[in-house]
């Protein structure tokens, strides 16, 4: 049975036959020593045809359908034009060796031609990788590794491109930094407390809160130079003056040893570094809200932004959040737990993550494994509706979270839950009426502006209907005052003519002639 390779290069598509599989019997160590001799290796293998790519544009398009499992039309025109043909109803005397088991399936659905993909044919594609620029003869020295340095280069910033959309990576950063911040300023506070302490121990008993205390240990410095002018700052730092004074009475009478002023500028200086860590902890925190009400805004508002997101940084991503079903997102953080209950064939984790949730903690004893397996049902849904919807809104998961509240309402007092099918429905209906709401101000003021145009327009034409009124009568004026003016003139002259002595008359020409006065003649 014949065998044919194909190989992906990043210059083209490369088809080989391999000879003498009958002798070899696809024993895969004998490839493997054969490989690094191409004089054996050439033997076995021989190039039958081979299809450059014409851009790199075109290369990239042709890799990226090879990592999905993908074959192109180029591909299989390609395959087609090359292999023996494929007679219906028999079988083929051929196979086709892949890298790819995808790319095969994908070529075997659509062509019958039968494809395999196993450990021979690897050492088979790694002997032609390592010989490739032998096979083809028209290549210079030096074209093949510009040409996969350069699909290298394409392809991965592709893939770059890709996750830098995928916003939710700054989500799965920002919750990581969050946590790493809450463990540093928490071990950092403490190392404030013991070191103060030294100077003042009794401060440590009176503030409770890490960051109150870094702030006062700043503010006071040295305990000895305390008076009662500090118990309006004191005040506006602890919010309370009962405080305050009771920091002033402990002061005077304090224990605590003291320190020399380059050790309390040592103190004040650390206090100062745990007291802007606290403040930029906030500050990410708000920052990994607002990003939360653009990624997650329906997951956000079922579970909060904390829960969520770290649901998201387990996850991985919110695709592969949202191609979770509910049953994995319930245990999503107690990996350990389930697979020790697994071994020891104990009772299975209840719940994860999503024990960090409000409802959990509001839950009896007795259902805190019912709420939690219908929460992550929830979240699933919520999670899918933010990953594969077009437009971002938080109707869903608001309804959604009520749809919780009303199950613990059910467990806690027998109250009836609304059906999902049936809210769905209601905020879809809301979501299409916000919708139509929104474009019928748009189309009015569009109306709006099309009776102003035509209002316009027809303002225009009557201007200019009475333009042309205006100069038509202006014509007929000029014509009625050249009328006359010639009717004047014909008058003066019948009057000039009539005038004129020595029986002269004035002809239409205006020529004058005289009257030539007739005689009788008398016949003699």
């Amino acid at each position: 049975m014949a065998m044919y390779v194909l190989y992906e290069s990043s210059s083209g598509y490369a088809l080989l036959e391999v000879h003498g599989l009958d002798e070899i019997g696809q024993n895969t160590e004998a490839v493997r020593t054969s490989v690094s001799d191409l004089s054996r290796f050439g033997r076995v293998v021989q190039l039958t045809a081979f299809h450059p790519f014409e851009s790199a544009l075109d290369a990239l398009n042709q890799v990226n359908a090879v990592s999905e499992g993908v074959m192109t039309d180029e591909l299989r025109s390609f395959l087609e034009l090359n292999l023996p043909k494929v007679k219906e109803g028999k079988k083929p005397k051929f196979s086709l060796g892949l890298a790819e088991p995808k790319l095969g399936s994908h070529i075997f659905e659509a062509t019958k031609i039968p494809c395999q993909s196993n450990e021979f044919v690897l050492e088979l594609l790694r002997g032609v990788r390592q010989h490739f620029d032998r096979f083809i003869k028209d290549l210079k020295p030096g074209d093949l590794e510009k040409s996969q340095l350069g699909l290298a280069h394409s392809y991965s910033r592709a893939k770059v491109k890709f996750n830098v959309n995928r916003v939710d990576n700054m989500v799965i950063q920002a919750i990581f930094l969050l946590d790493t911040l809450d463990k540093d300023i928490n071990s950092f506070a403490m190392r404030v407390r013991e070191w103060y302490s030294w100077h003042f121990p009794e401060l440590v008993k009176i503030v409770n809160d890490n960051y109150l205390y870094a702030r006062v240990s700043k503010m006071i410095d040295d305990k000895s130079k305390l008076t009662e002018d500090h118990i309006p700052m004191l005040t506006e730092v602890l919010g309370d003056e009962d405080k305050a004074k009771e920091v002033i009475e402990a002061g005077k009478a304090s224990m605590g040893q003291d320190l020399s002023p380059l050790d309390l500028i040592n103190v004040q200086t650390f206090a100062q570094r745990v007291m802007d860590l606290a403040d930029y902890r906030k500050k990410l925190y708000d920052y990994l809200v607002t990003k939360m009400s653009d990624i997650a805004p329906n997951l956000a508002a079922l579970i909060g932004e904390m829960v969520g997101a770290r649901l998201i940084s387990h996850a991985g991503s919110l695709t592969n959040l949202a191609k979770c079903p509910s049953s994995t997102l319930q245990i999503l953080g107690a990996e350990k737990a389930l697979f020790r209950a697994l071994k020891t064939r104990g009772n299975t984790p209840k719940y994860g993550l999503i024990f960090h949730s409000s409802f959990i903690g509001r839950a009896s004893a007795k259902n805190k494994g019912r709420i939690a397996r219908y929460l992550a049902n929830k979240c699933s849904i919520a999670s899918r509706i933010d990953c594969f919807a077009d437009g971002a809104t938080t109707a869903f998961g608001e309804k959604l979270r009520e749809q919780v509240e009303e199950r613990l309402e059910f467990y806690d007092k027998g109250v009836a839950p609304r059906k999902n099918v049936d809210v769905m429905k209601e905020v879809i209906e809301n979501l299409q009426k916000q919708d139509e709401e929104g474009k019928e101000p748009v189309d009015a003021s569009a109306k709006k502006s099309k009776k102003k145009k035509a209002k316009g327009e027809e303002e225009e034409e009557e201007v200019v209907a009475m333009e042309e009124d205006k100069s038509e009568k202006k014509k007929k004026k000029e014509k009625r005052k050249m009328e006359t003016a010639e009717e004047n003139e014909k008058s003066e002259k019948k009057k000039t003519k009539k005038s004129k002595p020595g029986g002269e008359e004035e002809t239409d020409d205006g020529h004058s002639t005289k009257k030539k006065k007739k005689k009788s003649k008398t016949a003699e």
